[in-house]
């Protein structure tokens, strides 16, 4: 017995669309960019500074923005790991777990936190949500004043799901990896002898 066949819906948009949308989104980054503390990424440096070894964790898209930020740290010769993957070691209490979620009760990512705090390690949080169980066992807290991305009908964002707060998270993270260059003084060309070379 064969199905009927499944129709695609037609997808497109006008290049007035586009330009509208480049807007908005460029200015919601913008206004909550502006509204993060920057003594909470401070504070969150300080961290990375002390810390023998720094392991990210997060799910989705906030787990790519943090993949992006290990990068960097690697960059400035930083050792850094992805949990999860297959070479990463055990945490221990000299090191740092840096970790994202919008609404602070991501099971894998509080999982990841939890364990890291039961071992001493210090814990970096970025979420939206300063009252939530992954807030609770942060060391160094960032709010990001952003729309979870089950807040469908919130006026914080015109954006679909939790992209604002990805975005946010990836410009924090820059800024966070642009002030520890600053101080770590390091040419952009030693920088660039660590990047990857088996690509």
């Amino acid at each position: 017995m064969s199905s009927a066949p499944t129709s695609t819906p037609t997808v497109s948009s006008t290049s007035e669309d586009v330009a509208r949308n480049l807007s908005l989104v460029g200015s919601e980054i913008t206004d909550t960019v502006a509204k993060i503390n920057p003594a909470e990424l401070s504070e969150l440096s300080d961290h990375i500074g002390r810390s023998g070894r720094v392991f990210v964790a997060g799910a989705g898209r906030s787990g790519l923005v943090l993949r992006m930020a290990a990068m960097r740290l690697m960059h400035l010769g930083l050792t850094v790991h992805i949990a999860g993957d297959t070479t990463t070691p055990a945490i221990d209490a000299s090191d740092l777990l840096i970790v994202a979620s919008g609404s602070g009760t991501t099971s894998g990512v509080v999982k990841a936190a939890d364990t890291a705090a039961r071992v001493g390690a210090r814990i970096g949080v970025f979420t939206t949500n300063p009252s939530s169980p992954l807030a609770k066992l942060a060391d160094a807290l960032v709010v990001i004043p952003a729309a979870q991305k089950t807040d469908h009908g919130t006026s914080v964002s015109r954006q679909y799901a939790g992209s604002l707060f990805e975005q946010a998270l990836f410009v924090a993270t820059e800024a966070l990896f642009a002030s520890l260059w600053e101080n770590d003084s390091s040419p952009a060309e030693e920088l660039w002898l660590r990047h990857a070379n088996l690509e």
